[in-house]
């Protein structure tokens, strides 16, 4: 933003010795560094509190286009309804709608075993 050069710096520093003194110098640097942190403290505190409201309304705009995504959906397909499943819903609601496979319905608490082809014995 302020782009002083070497030259630009020296005069500066001319200015700063014959109008305050070699005497003072040391004290106003101090200073002048304390206000210059001050103001960089308050500036990223300003812009941390700026981007929070950007991201959020970022999200909130995110959110009402999910809404009307959503009810746009909803509209085209108004007879497939998603059933959510809750957490307090029994094993028996959830076998009944969703149905097992025929090798999953067997009463026998033992797994089956898988059956492997066996080798026939070659004749000699």
């Amino acid at each position: 933003m302020f782009d002083v050069g070497a030259s630009e710096l020296l005069v500066i520093v001319i200015v700063a010795i014959v109008v305050i003194g070699p005497k003072d110098l040391p004290l106003a640097l101090r200073t002048a560094g304390r206000w210059i942190g001050k103001v960089r403290r308050v500036s990223a505190s300003f812009r941390s509190g700026l981007d929070a409201m950007i991201r959020e309304a970022e999200m909130e705009d995110m959110e009402k286009k999910w809404r009307e995504q959503n009810a746009r959906i909803m509209a085209e397909h108004p007879g497939s309804e998603m059933t959510s499943l809750d957490a307090g819903t029994d094993a028996e609601a959830i076998s009944d709608s969703q149905p097992l496979p025929d090798s999953q319905t067997s009463d026998s608490s033992e797994p089956e075993e898988p059956s492997l082809p066996l080798d026939k014995p070659q004749a000699g």
